[in-house]
């Protein structure tokens, strides 16, 4: 005969009731609910990352290295992608962005010389490597630098 559907049930043990606390006397978890009287346990009020009086972690872990607050995030492209555009494509920030090239938070744009440009384009970038505007202008490209959003400190 075997198992059926009908006959399965969990092993003896495997389920529990749930504790239905704060809820009378004749619970045997009515008034304090299980908690005990005073503390902070009680209270429910435990700041997150305490560790009830030792030191916290976050003040035990020295800090280390140094962040530069002016520092300025340019986000690179390589002549080598822009290689499967269409001829003649004005490549600009919103494009290289939709193409997924670089994040929309990009707010400096630099064409790096990585790779061989076959196609004519209009590049309009903020900074450009030597070689890569070498490489551009040789596959009869123009260059257009814009201003960056940021003034560089």
């Amino acid at each position: 005969m075997g198992t059926e559907l009908h006959t399965l049930q969990p092993p003896a043990g495997a389920r529990h009731r749930k504790k239905r606390i704060g809820r009378g006397p004749g619970s045997g978890n009515g008034k304090t609910a299980g908690r005990g009287s005073k503390g902070t346990r009680k209270r429910n009020t435990v700041a997150p990352g305490f560790e009830g009086g030792q030191l916290p972690i976050h003040r035990r872990v020295p800090k280390r290295g140094f962040v530069n607050i002016h520092r300025v995030e340019v986000h690179g492209v390589n002549v080598g992608r822009l290689d499967n555009l269409e001829d003649g494509t004005v490549v600009t920030p919103a494009l290289l962005h939709q193409l997924g090239y670089v994040p929309k938070k990009a707010t400096i744009i630099k064409v790096l010389a990585d790779g061989e440009l076959s196609k004519k384009l209009t590049i309009r970038v903020h900074r450009i490597s030597g070689t890569a505007r070498a490489k551009i202008e040789g596959a009869g490209g123009t260059i257009e630098l814009i201003e960056s959003a940021k003034p560089d400190a």
